[in-house]
């Protein structure tokens, strides 16, 4: 049987009074598009950050490839192969589409924020850049100042920041916010074509995306998963019917 690549394990956390992750446990599996839905307040966000590593849970253990990297700082993880993108973009408005990648490229390598005038004139690291850009569609965009694109384009540049930083394991925060239909769609289209090479754990609002992306699906109501199936089998759940899919996707 597979072992999971990632593992939640009776993690909790809370703001106060405020529990917003309640003895949490999961397992995320090699491959697949794991989405993690749910209405407002149900914790999805601040349960990727606590697997990014940028929130401390108050207990429980979060495994990565059977390790336990808990305490792990949020800036050693990429380099284990698990990345985070969309939901705090570290996009450089100022420079060009291609130096946003190569800087990420270049850190990802040992380097460091301050080096980005080396990361863009250097050719292994604009080599590395540019593959990443075709991959999400950007490459002739690669010489646009990023603060000109359009909404979609800077998602999709967040995104080739992140595979930049080759992680075996995506968390994915939202990446349909604010799309239009048509940017949305090529969104999907994307994360299709990289399902399967790497394993993505989806955090969506957009209920179309993700019956059409997920492989799985578990659904948050008050930091506890109330269940974790099938999209079909989701789909006909009457617990999350009740509790979320009957609703507004908020």
């Amino acid at each position: 049987m597979t072992d999971p690549v990632l593992s939640i394990r009776n993690l909790s956390k809370a703001f106060g009074a405020l529990v917003v992750t309640d003895d949490l446990s999961l397992d995320i599996m090699p491959g697949e598009c794991h989405a993690i839905i749910g209405p407002n307040g149900a914790g999805k966000t601040t349960l990727i950050g606590q697997l990014s590593g940028e929130l401390t849970p108050d207990g429980g253990h979060v495994l990565f490839k059977g390790a336990d990297i808990t305490d792990t700082a949020a800036h050693e993880r990429p380099h284990l192969g698990l990345a985070r993108s969309f939901q705090i973009t570290n996009v450089l408005p100022g420079f060009s589409v291609l130096e946003n990648v190569a800087l990420a490229v270049q850190i990802h390598r040992g380097g460091n924020s301050r080096m980005i005038g080396r990361a863009a004139v250097e050719t292994e690291l604009n080599e590395a850049a540019m593959e990443a850009l075709i991959r999400v569609g950007l490459a002739e965009r690669a010489g646009t100042i990023a603060s000109t694109l359009a909404h979609g384009e800077k998602r999709a540049l967040e995104l080739a920041m992140a595979l930049a930083l080759a992680p075996s394991v995506l968390l994915l925060d939202e990446p349909m916010a604010g799309t239009g239909h048509e940017e949305t769609a090529r969104m999907v289209a994307l994360l299709k074509d990289l399902a399967g090479e790497r394993t993505l754990v989806l955090v969506e609002h957009d209920m179309q995306a993700v019956f059409a992306l997920a492989d799985r699906i578990t659904v948050l109501v008050g930091g506890r998963a109330i269940a974790t199936d099938t999209p079909d089998a989701i789909r006909a759940n009457a617990d999350v019917r009740a509790a979320y899919l009957g609703e507004d996707a908020a």
